[in-house]
């Protein structure tokens, strides 16, 4: 049996999923690093309370705020291209007045572009967005719009937690409770503790996206001192499971660090891909909850 598969008692929300819809277990194809980001840092075992409504838990949050603005350059690298500067990424915690089920939500917007000369190449216009209730952190509505090279794929997704269902421009389908979304899934595993994990420990992970549930298995690394341009910072270390096929030759092929503080700020990624390798690098930030004592120098 392999070991990850012995976790599945301690997080009892993805074995739900995957019992539920088994056959979706690795099948999503990645469309975009933006994307990628999302399933590589949704690092989720649950420290849930409930609230007085039932249907809603209580989730502390000490690592983000309203304000709180990230920055990224994307990297491609192979023999034919050398390393590319292609393109940015940013995620921004908005405010806003929004209320879903009458509860107080965030507004998370995240876009990624590629730079005028790699849209030669791939031309790359994407926005996502989630409404995320304030204390259960969860999404309420998710917004899509991709544009990927002949790519196009645009959705709204309206979670209704009371009846436990996911209503997208398509259809309405069954979810699993506390079900997150691509974006809303980064900011819930961010406030998370990783003190208990020890290397080569597996973790489930669950998201909605295209009318379906995915389940995949993020293995910790353990931790690692990582230079960036940035700075050197004490880094926690993750592979995610990915599908393989015609963007990805391993199941593994990807790494991301985040700080080992309490903002657990996404400061690196990369990935091997088919042909060569693409990296995300945190470039700047603004508005953190808390000061960034991973930082070394």
């Amino acid at each position: 049996m392999p070991k990850h598969l012995n976790y599945k008692k301690q997080f009892s929300e993805f074995t739900t999923v995957i019992e539920m819809f088994p056959n979706n277990l690795i099948v999503m194809r990645p469309n975009c690093f933006l994307l990628l980001l999302a399933l590589l840092i949704n690092i989720s075992f649950s420290h849930a309370q409930l609230c007085e409504d039932s249907v809603y838990r209580n989730i502390p949050n000490n690592a983000w705020v309203e304000g709180e603005h990230l920055k990224f350059k994307i990297y491609y690298e192979s023999l034919l291209t050398g390393k590319l500067n292609a393109g940015t990424a940013q995620i921004e915690v908005k405010k806003t007045n929004r209320k879903f089920d009458n509860r107080e939500v965030f507004h998370i917007v995240g876009t990624g572009k590629s730079n005028r000369a790699f849209d030669l190449f791939f031309k790359v216009r994407d926005r996502f967005e989630t409404y995320m209730d304030k204390k259960a952190l969860i999404s309420h509505h998710f917004i899509r719009r991709t544009k990927e090279g002949g790519y196009v794929r645009d959705d709204d997704i309206t979670f209704n937690h009371r009846k436990v269902t996911a209503t997208s421009r398509k259809k309405t389908k069954t979810i699993s409770p506390n079900i997150q979304d691509i974006i809303s899934a980064v900011y819930y595993a961010r406030t998370l503790s990783a003190d208990t994990l020890k290397n080569g420990d597996y973790i489930y992970v669950n998201f909605y996206l295209d009318d379906s549930l995915y389940v995949s298995a993020v293995q910790f690394q353990g931790r690692e001192t990582i230079e960036t341009e940035l700075g050197i910072f004490n880094c926690l270390a993750f592979k995610p499971m990915v599908a393989t096929g015609e963007v990805f030759s391993n199941p593994y092929p990807m790494t991301l660090w985040v700080t080992d503080d309490e903002n657990k700020l996404p400061v690196l990624a990369k990935s091997a891909v088919i042909i060569g390798s693409v990296k995300m690098e945190l470039t700047n930030y603004s508005g953190l909850k808390n000061e960034l004592r991973s930082k070394i120098k």
